[in-house]
């Protein structure tokens, strides 16, 4: 008999795809463990957190839940996301706070900075990796290149994860004014607290901070985050 479980955020993206599948088959954590040769407490662990599993570990869990292991390792990510069949047919759409926004996106990883540039009449939109110190959020660019020369002023920053297999993800939109960092001190500061590997790596000594001015976001999926 299934077992609706109310889950908060879980740990990793293999276990979201294991629960997601479980849930879908219809099948408990218990139930799950006994086919697997796991104990259910393992099962429910794997689900929340990140677990280093063995080969043997993997292969069992997905025979188990009657899929395949490159399935739950996420395997083909370069299909556009929410493009494949997922186990969620109507996720749902939920407004997210600003202050849950910034929980979010605080531990940093690879988001898209926006600006125009003069001239033209679309936005300039780029990767960058981030880190989020003091409310703003601080990424390292080269100091000869587009983003140093046309990103002061006005513009926006967006972070997003998807994962496809559960039907889940979300997207904040950070904006505000960004600003080279100039100050000695402040940018020494910054190479102690916030040391952002650069997207495309080399030598990118600018730093560039974004204040927010407005933050917004959205979550897709069976429940809120809010």
């Amino acid at each position: 008999m299934r077992r609706e479980v109310d889950r908060g955020p879980t740990g990793s993206d293999l276990g979201r795809r294991a629960a997601a599948r479980r849930e879908e088959l219809g099948l408990t954590q218990e139930e799950v463990a006994d086919l697997a040769g796991m104990d259910p407490g393992y099962v429910a662990y794997l689900e929340e957190y990140a677990p280093r599993m063995t080969r043997q570990a993997l292969y069992r869990l997905a025979l188990a839940l009657n899929t395949t292991q490159d399935y739950l390792l996420g395997i083909g990510t370069d299909v556009p996301p929410g493009a494949a069949t997922t186990a969620v047919p109507l996720p749902e759409t939920h407004t997210l706070s600003p202050s849950r926004c910034m929980e979010l996106i605080k531990p940093g990883g690879v988001g898209r900075i926006g600006f125009v540039v003069e001239g033209d009449t679309a936005p300039t939109i780029l990767p960058v990796n981030y880190l989020v110190r003091d409310g703003t959020v601080v990424f390292r660019t080269v100091d000869h290149g587009v983003i140093a020369k046309h990103t002061s002023g006005d513009a926006a920053f967006e972070v997003d994860r998807v994962d496809g297999a559960t039907s889940e993800g979300w997207s904040v939109l950070v904006v505000g004014h960004a600003a080279a960092v100039t100050d000695e001190a402040e940018v020494a500061a910054l190479r102690r607290s916030a040391p952002v590997r650069p997207w495309a790596g080399g030598d990118r000594d600018l730093f560039v901070r974004v204040v927010p001015d407005r933050i917004s976001g959205r979550h897709v999926s069976g429940r809120s985050l809010r």
